[in-house]
């Protein structure tokens, strides 16, 4: 009997089985109709149900008065410190720096109004960095103030702490460390526009400038469109950015046309020179293209940091004598007090007042260059000294016949006015020596993966 359940049993599975397959159209359709008709029934029964604006609302406002300090249980919330930091201005007090930095602690303020080395280092200073640590009340418990000179690897750190209810000064020197940024940008108006819109410093913006400048003209040759690449060094203390070092690698793409740079020291110079430190201004190296050739030629493009020509080498109005003139030089628009700088080596062979020169000085230079730097508000050399690419002859001033505040160059050749912007493209350079070219192509490696990498972030960055 129960065999012979079994096997109807198993007859009766198999004819439900073939009839699902001949029919699962028809089975997958009662199915839908089934669970729909349960969706209106659960739809009909949720619709019966009050509406919510309908409901009574009753507003509860209680007062909450907060612990007393003296009221927490220290083992459960101990006291903590609070931290801030900010720069320094040239208006700050002793007040209104505390105040803005968050302390509330008129003892603090009268130490540093009476604390010599406060008043010397962070009263009236710009641009110094201040950190407070401050207790719950926002008493002063400890601030610290860095800065960094720009001619060694080294930073100031200013602290003043409390000790109960007394203060202490003490002035500490400790190495810069350098870490390396990565950044990139396009062109859209102006090269500081642009670096501005990377959040690049300033002061790599001008390196940049000074790097290209014998291959782009960053005053006639930007294109919209026009990109850069770079990677630069910034210098840090206690792990605080204090301030921006050398540019490592960089590329300038403009109209089209790839320029690439990196800076290289000869492992050997540097080796005789000693260890560079971080920050440090050693002059044993110099930027290269990536194929060996120095970026370093026998004279600047200009005789100052990147700045604007106010009037090329042509014929022009002459402000002073209100007629059309040959202009025989190039005028750079700098703030009085700008330093003038000698565009190559060579020696002074005047240094005073020339009629409508004003202050002015004059530099021979091989190959009888000699060059010309008028309208200074200062000299700061004299005939006979010998000079060196870069170094400050002057500050620019108004002197003479001057309109306002600029520098007039020239270059002269064979004593004949020439352009002073074809001066630089035209001097030659210096390769790589062969002894350093195998490092030399190691660091070029490098170069290539990093400046890679810094295209790369402005290509993440644009999508």
């Amino acid at each position: 009997m129960i065999n012979q359940f079994i096997a109807n049993g198993q007859l009766f599975s198999n004819a439900a089985a073939r009839w699902l397959t001949q029919h699962h159209k028809r089975v997958t359709a009662i199915f839908a109709a089934l669970l729909l008709g349960g969706g209106g029934g659960a739809f009909a029964v949720a619709s019966l149900a009050p509406d919510a604006a309908d409901l009574p609302v009753r507003e509860v406002i209680e007062a909450v008065q907060p612990l007393a300090l003296s009221d927490y249980n220290q083992d459960v919330a101990p006291a903590f410190v609070l931290y801030r930091t900010d720069t320094t201005r040239a208006s700050d007090t002793a007040d209104t720096l505390l105040k803005r930095l968050g302390v509330n602690d008129p003892e603090a303020a009268a130490y540093l109004r009476n604390n010599d080395s406060a008043q010397q280092i962070l009263l009236g200073r710009t641009g110094r960095q201040v950190t407070v640590e401050t207790m719950m009340d926002h008493r002063l418990g400890k601030l610290t103030a860095r800065w960094s000179a720009e001619t060694d690897g080294q930073f100031v750190r200013l602290v003043i702490e409390r000790n109960g209810n007394r203060f202490t000064a003490r002035t500490e020197t400790a190495p810069l460390r350098a870490s390396n940024q990565l950044a990139s940008g396009t062109i859209q108006s102006t090269l500081f526009a642009s670096t501005d819109e990377a959040r690049i410093p300033d002061a790599v913006a001008v390196q940049l400038a000074e790097i290209f400048s014998s291959d782009i003209d960053f005053r006639r040759d930007l294109r919209k469109g026009d990109r850069f690449s770079v990677v630069y060094e910034t210098l840090e203390g206690d792990g605080e950015p204090l301030r921006t070092g050398r540019v490592l690698s960089a590329e300038f793409v403009n109209a089209g046309k790839a320029f690439q740079a990196m800076w290289f020291a000869d492992p050997a110079s540097v080796q005789t020179a000693g260890n560079t430190q971080a920050g440090g201004s050693s002059t044993k190296g110099g930027y290269y293209t990536l194929d060996g050739r120095s970026l370093r030629r026998a004279f600047l493009s200009s005789p100052v940091e990147f700045s604007r020509v106010s009037s090329g080498f042509s014929m022009r109005f002459h402000p002073v004598l209100k007629q059309m003139r040959a202009h025989l030089g190039t005028d750079f628009a700098a703030a009085t007090g700008t330093p003038a700088r000698t565009v190559g080596d060579g020696v002074v062979t005047f240094s005073g007042v020339q009629n409508g020169y004003g202050n002015v000085v004059f530099i021979r230079h091989r190959g009888n260059t000699e060059t010309v730097y008028a309208h200074l508000s200062k000299l700061m050399v004299r005939q006979g000294d010998s000079v060196s690419q870069g170094q400050t002859i002057g500050l620019v001033g108004a002197t003479g016949w001057a309109t306002g505040p600029h520098l007039h160059f020239e270059v002269r050749t064979n004593g004949v006015q020439q352009d002073p912007m074809k001066l630089a493209q035209q001097s030659e350079t210096i390769p790589v020596a062969a002894s350093a070219k195998p490092a030399f192509e190691r660091a070029a490696q490098q170069t290539k993966v990093a400046l890679a990498a810094a295209t790369a972030m402005q290509t993440i960055s644009a999508q």
